[in-house]
């Protein structure tokens, strides 16, 4: 078993109203024990769609694992095209009803049993993985020589029914191959340029390995993956390929293992016993939930300020009214400003800050939409930084932002 096939169903996430995080939950889940995702359909909860994409998607993978579309009512079209696909009939499944029950009887719920017994109710050829956080179970079933999976939607129901009891299901069951990643992080050269440097380094990887290229922000990371039996000579191997990069792009990569900036940055700051605080304005407090995001940042984030309103600006970081009257809220000085009272504020070596203006809309100071300054003080050493991004809707303004100032911030302290 190598590949699978993932379906989502239900109409709230063809609508745009809802993100498939499940998706990329089981695909991360199912690449760490050696099977890829080849493909991942969306689909309407429709009996002719559901039995026409299981069709599509057996062609494709040895493993197919559906999410959403189970129900309580009588009319769950995905159990009734799940039994109309395998030739099957639906009926009551007295385990899964005593677990429903148990279930119900635990929360204090046992009044709306009868109302759920439907969900008790399963293809009769199916093996059920019960659901303990929640009253869908999991349903698997084979098709020749293949698996279905068919879970709830719900993203707290699935991730357990993944990891503890699919994932182990497939390992026992199947010897299958270790797939290996790590990632380099690449700063400041374009990823066109990256791929023409590194290509000779590209063409001579292992035949087992594959590089993808993930730009996020103005970081490029490279993602290395390497499959076979031995997970240690798989980890060797990848050290070695990373080392070759050294030499061709050494000075561009910030770091080797970590993938998330935030994380690269929580274990130099750690490393360095370095303290940090922030003052935000146009980032809305992004940067402050990007810090704290990982485990153990009370050791190095002392606090931060959202500081909105040009008044907060002056009482709350003691940025000077003249500053602002000559300069506007967004501008150079404002941002060091911030900075140095963020810094005074909180007693940190090092503060950021950030002013601009996201939009949709030009700022109070008539400043245009995508103009941002923000401040990286360590110290006592200030360096301040201009971005213009009139293309970026609001909310991709304000992640492109925080992830630019976190990694300008890791590059100063590499360099130090």
């Amino acid at each position: 078993m190598k590949n699978a096939v993932l379906i989502t169903i239900g109409d709230e996430i063809l609508s745009g109203n809802t993100l498939d995080s499940n998706s990329n939950y089981i695909a991360a889940q199912l690449k760490d024990i050696g099977i890829t995702v080849k493909q991942i359909f969306t689909i309407s909860d429709e009996i002719e769609t559901i039995k026409n994409t299981l069709t599509s998607a057996f062609e494709i993978g040895d493993l197919v694992i559906t999410t959403g579309g189970l129900g309580p009512t009588r009319d769950d079209k995905t159990k009734k095209a799940l039994a109309e696909f395998f030739n099957d009939e639906i009926a009551l499944d007295e385990a899964t009803f005593a677990h429903l029950k148990a279930y119900m009887e635990k929360r204090g719920r046992i009044e709306i049993l009868e109302r759920n017994r439907e969900q008790a109710f399963v293809p009769t050829k199916s093996t059920v993985f019960q659901n303990h956080y929640g009253t869908a179970p999991c349903m698997m079933m084979k098709y020749e020589n293949k698996l279905s999976f068919s879970l709830p939607g719900v993203p707290y129901e699935v991730k357990p029914l993944i990891k503890d009891q699919i994932i182990p299901y497939l390992q026992e069951q199947f010897k299958l191959e270790f797939i290996q990643s790590r990632i380099v992080s690449v700063v400041g050269i374009p990823e066109s340029i990256l791929a023409d440097k590194i290509e000779n380094w590209e063409l001579s990887l292992p035949e087992n390995m594959q590089l993808s290229y993930l730009p996020i922000g103005n970081r490029v990371k490279l993602r290395i993956t390497a499959n076979g039996i031995n997970e240690q000579v798989l980890n060797i191997q990848l050290e070695d390929e990373i080392q070759k990069l050294f030499p061709i792009i050494g000075e561009n990569i910030i770091a080797t293992y970590q993938d998330k900036i935030e994380v690269i940055l929580g274990e130099i700051l750690s490393e360095k016993k370095l303290t940090i605080s922030t003052a935000e304005s146009c980032t809305g407090g992004e940067l402050a939930k990007m810090l704290t995001s990982n485990p153990g940042s009370s050791q190095y984030f002392y606090g931060g300020i959202v500081a909105y309103a040009t008044e907060k600006k002056t009482k709350i970081l003691n940025v000077s009214e003249g500053t602002i009257e000559r300069f506007t809220v967004v501008s150079e000085e404002v941002a060091r400003e911030m900075a140095e009272g963020c810094q005074n504020l909180f007693s940190t070596d090092i503060s950021i800050s950030s002013t601009g203006v996201a939009g949709p809309g030009k700022g109070e100071d008539g400043k245009d939409v995508g103009t941002v300054y923000y401040t990286i003080r360590v110290n006592n050493h200030s360096q301040t930084f201009k971005l213009f991004l009139p293309h970026l809707e609001r909310q991709d303004f304000i992640y492109f932002v925080s992830q630019k100032i976190l990694q300008d911030l890791v590059g100063i302290l590499i360099e130090k």
